[in-house]
């Protein structure tokens, strides 16, 4: 079994995971098994993790995040409906 770093979580990303009725459990899937993980080209370090999610109706989470050394630093999350474009 690999070592997994700690996921921590912004007030921002905890405030959006409670006002859009988000899982922790699907934050933390799609960080561990995205499907596909997307750079930021606007903020040096920081990509996006997608992946579809089937208890959301197959809706696509994005996880925007750093990768730290005290470990992953979710920056936000949010169903994305234009996930599609970036595959």
């Amino acid at each position: 079994m690999s070592e997994t770093k700690p996921i921590q979580f912004s007030q921002h990303a905890r405030d959006q995971l409670l006002e859009r009725n988000l899982e922790r459990d699907w934050v933390e899937r799609t960080l561990l098994e995205p499907e596909f993980i997307r750079e930021d080209p606007r903020k040096d370090g920081t990509r996006g993790a997608f992946r579809q999610i089937p208890e959301a109706g197959g809706r696509w989470l994005r996880v925007v995040y750093s990768e730290r050394d005290e470990g992953r630093f979710i920056v936000t999350v949010f169903l994305d409906r234009g996930a599609e474009r970036w595959r």
